[in-house]
């Protein structure tokens, strides 16, 4: 999924390929969504990123959520416990619009970044990971300044709970998913650590489904795909692109999100 979002946030993707409707679809709904607005800068709808930030992409993996931070500008500290991850995306970011570009191999405990280093804090589907989310919660508001902004997205417990009998047992198992977060224990979680919370948010159902399907294929992350996966994403390029559309992936997306997201503040002093 990362992969594909980031080729297409690439400089001059290439047309005319036949899998690219496919994957331009995933794109689109994620715009539709709320994610990667160009025109506003908005990482996600309220969240935007301007050159005068200082970004901690912390879990960063392949970093889709960090080039568009880079492509706005902004100083970009990128953190995952993933040395080989870390070191191929700080190659990357070096062409980028970065004013800067600060890479650390971390399992975030502690951070090492000094109190208040950042004003903006992203941590997309890193939580259910994590063996003490308050103590990590903790560290993120601790080199966060007064006022920080946060970006923090887990999987919807719905998703997750329909993935547990096609999933194999590992996904569930230490370093992957050793948690599953309901709505409200993931709200009270931000709250506990002193955050105020500006939005909530669920989206993805077109994830939910090409996940379900995964297990099925017995394939791992990466092209070629799967008939079946090219099929779904097919499908819903076919969707997305009629009239009523929109409409019923809204309807979809509040029935099975794959993700449900939380934008929060720490309070200025």
């Amino acid at each position: 999924m990362l992969k594909t979002i980031k080729r297409l946030l690439s400089p001059s993707p290439t047309p005319a390929e036949p899998e690219v409707p496919v994957e331009h679809s995933t794109l689109v709904d994620a715009q539709l969504s709320g994610w990667f607005r160009n025109e506003s800068g908005e990482l996600f709808e309220g969240f935007p990123i301007r050159a005068e930030d200082s970004v901690l992409d912390i879990g960063c993996g392949d970093g889709a959520f960090t080039q568009f931070c880079a492509n706005q500008g902004a100083e970009i500290i990128c953190a995952d416990i993933d040395g080989d991850k870390i070191a191929a995306l700080e190659i990357r970011l070096k062409s980028s619009a970065a004013r800067a570009v600060i890479p650390l191999v971390t399992d975030a405990d502690p951070i090492p970044l000094e109190d208040g280093r950042v004003n903006k804090i992203v941590a997309m589907e890193v939580l259910e990971h994590v063996a003490d989310p308050a103590k990590f919660m903790s560290e993120l508001v601790r080199v966060a300044k007064p006022g920080c902004q946060f970006l923090l997205t887990v999987p919807d417990p719905l998703a997750e709970s329909v993935q547990k009998p096609l999933a194999p047992a590992s996904y569930f198992e230490h370093p992957n998913h050793i948690r599953i977060f309901e709505r409200d224990d993931f709200e009270q979680l931000v709250l506990d650590a002193g955050l105020v919370i500006e939005r909530k948010a669920s989206y993805g159902f077109f994830w939910s489904m090409w996940w379900f399907f995964f297990w099925s294929c017995k394939q791992d992350l990466s092209d070629p795909w799967h008939p079946l996966l090219r099929s779904w994403g097919q499908t819903w390029s076919t969707l997305l692109s009629m009239p009523d559309g929109l409409r019923v992936k809204k309807a979809l997306d509040e029935a099975m999100p794959k993700s449900q997201a939380i934008i929060a503040r720490k309070p200025s002093e």
